[in-house]
């Protein structure tokens, strides 16, 4: 299929080069790199490949501006994030579309990602002016003691491809609302919203060398070197666990400030006494939304097996009918896996699962290219000792899993390193109070599957990272305490 003259006007307007200091620069090696629609294979663009010297040119840059910008007025500050929010919202169709075309999510999902990223931006602006500290005497009443926030500094943020304009904006925004200046390294599948999000910010009238775009296939070399610079003084990463980790060793070396958001695997326990409805309903939009794609997807379905059979059956009625294509086109509900790595990854746990014994309720095949499409499925029985009952999925697949009793219920949900978020169907409102405390996750839904929001602290326990964005904790990831006192005469 190819492009559509929307689509290709719309990729004429996007910057291929580096945003480092203001300006738009081609790398220095002049080695380009490629980027695909996971749908059908085509060529989109090519676009500057940083080298190593061009990160570091990226963080003189951000180094270079981090004064000025932390004097700037919250007032100004406030002002520019919201005239980007402003900017988006007239721009909305045409960032949509860039998300389709270079990520796979159906067009109505990556709609939704502009109202969710943008959000942030909106957010951000208002709390920007709202940082406080505050002032008082110390107990003995010789002195007063002054607690101020400050900005962290330079910062450096590696964003991941499957919402390439809410994880951009989730960290910058509060970034730029404390005053800290960037350099952002987007996922090299996806970089092209983050390019375009950057000449967005510049129209909205961002200094120059506040953020700074490097793309790069040399992520690894470049993260380690940036780390390694003394000047640095924040890092924010999505991503991985395990990639997670070696960068907080890195981190570690400089006593870096740092924002983990990292792996999931995400329960969701349908008990007895829910509405089934509601809680259809929930497990599609928590299983399916943005491919099943998602650090919050369901990860696990727990289903109490009075009800099991029932909640079985019309989930594999409901995934059977949904629509498969190219996000671009009317009803598609699942489009594209990034890359044909996830349709492999999909088709090794299913597979698996089933030969230990998991019955394939729906879907359970990839489909002929071109693209990287895997059927929407049902896997019942899932067995507990499969990969697919223990591994981050990270695609169209729900894996049912029954059980007996609640106290069963809450060891299966818990029994994973990762706590990110979790899902809860009841209509009890005390077993709904008892899962808020057993069940070891930063975020919670109850009798919902949506949970995500700007003004909600988004976050996990355990190997699911560190920190919280979005929320007043949000900018808090941004600001140092600073503590003055001063004598009484």
């Amino acid at each position: 299929m190819a492009l559509t003259q929307a689509e290709k006007d719309l990729l004429d307007r996007v910057e291929s080069r580096l945003a480092i200091g203001g300006e738009w620069v081609e790398a220095q090696e002049g080695k380009t790199l490629d980027v695909f629609d996971p749908a059908t294979g085509e060529l989109l663009k090519s676009i500057a490949d940083a080298s190593v010297a061009d990160a570091q040119r990226a963080l003189d840059a951000a180094v270079a501006a981090q004064a000025e910008w932390a004097k700037t007025s919250p007032r100004e500050r406030s002002n520019i994030l919201r005239k980007a929010w402003e900017l988006l919202q007239e721009r909305r169709a045409d960032f949509a579309l860039l998300m389709t075309i270079e990520m796979g999510k159906p067009l109505a999902e990556a709609e939704g990602e502009v109202t969710y990223g943008g959000e942030f931006l909106r957010w951000f602006s208002e709390e920007a002016v709202r940082v406080g500290g505050r002032f008082g005497s110390n107990p003995e009443g010789t002195a007063d003691m002054i607690v101020s926030k400050i900005p962290v500094g330079p910062c450096y943020f590696i964003t991941p491809w499957n919402f390439p304009l809410a994880m951009a904006t989730r960290k910058i925004a509060p970034a730029l609302a404390a005053g800290c200046t960037v350099v952002v390294k987007p996922a090299a599948l996806t970089p092209l919203t983050t390019i375009y999000f950057q000449q967005l910010l510049e129209d909205a009238g961002l200094p120059k060398g506040v953020v700074n775009v490097v793309a790069t296939s040399q992520s690894s070399k470049q993260s380690e070197a940036l780390l390694q610079d003394k000047r640095l003084r924040k890092l924010s990463f999505t991503g991985s666990t395990p990639v997670g980790v070696k960068l907080l060793e890195a981190a570690a070396q400089n006593v870096l400030r740092t924002s983990m958001e990292l792996g999931g695997n995400a329960p969701l326990i349908v008990f007895e006494d829910a509405d089934i409805d509601v809680a259809v309903e929930g497990i599609l939009a928590a299983k399916f939304r943005n491919i099943g794609q998602a650090c919050t997807a369901a990860n696990r379905v727990y289903v109490q097996e009075s009800i099991a059979d029932e909640v079985a059956e019309r989930l594999a009625e409901r995934v059977s009918a949904m629509k498969v294509g190219r996000g671009t086109e009317e009803g598609v509900q699942i489009g594209a896996l990034v890359e044909e790595k996830a349709v492999a990854n999909i088709e090794r746990l299913v597979d698996g699962a089933v030969e230990k014994g998991g019955r394939v309720l729906a879907g359970g095949k990839r489909i002929a290219g071109p693209g990287c499409f895997y059927q929407p499925t049902v896997v019942d029985y899932t067995p507990l000792e499969s990969d697919l009952a223990r591994e981050e999925i990270f695609g169209p697949v729900l894996a049912i899993v029954r059980f007996k009793t609640e106290d069963e219920a809450v060891e299966l949900a818990n029994d994973t390193e990762y706590g990110l978020a979790s899902y809860v169907f009841t209509e009890n409102l005390h077993r709904a109070q008892r899962m808020i405390d057993r069940i070891e996750a930063g975020m919670m839904a109850v009798n919902a599957g949506v949970l995500s929001n700007a003004a909600a602290p988004f976050g996990g326990m355990k190997q699911s990272g560190l920190g919280r964005e979005g929320s007043h904790e949000g900018i808090e990831e941004f600001l140092e305490t600073k503590y003055t006192m001063i004598p009484r005469r």
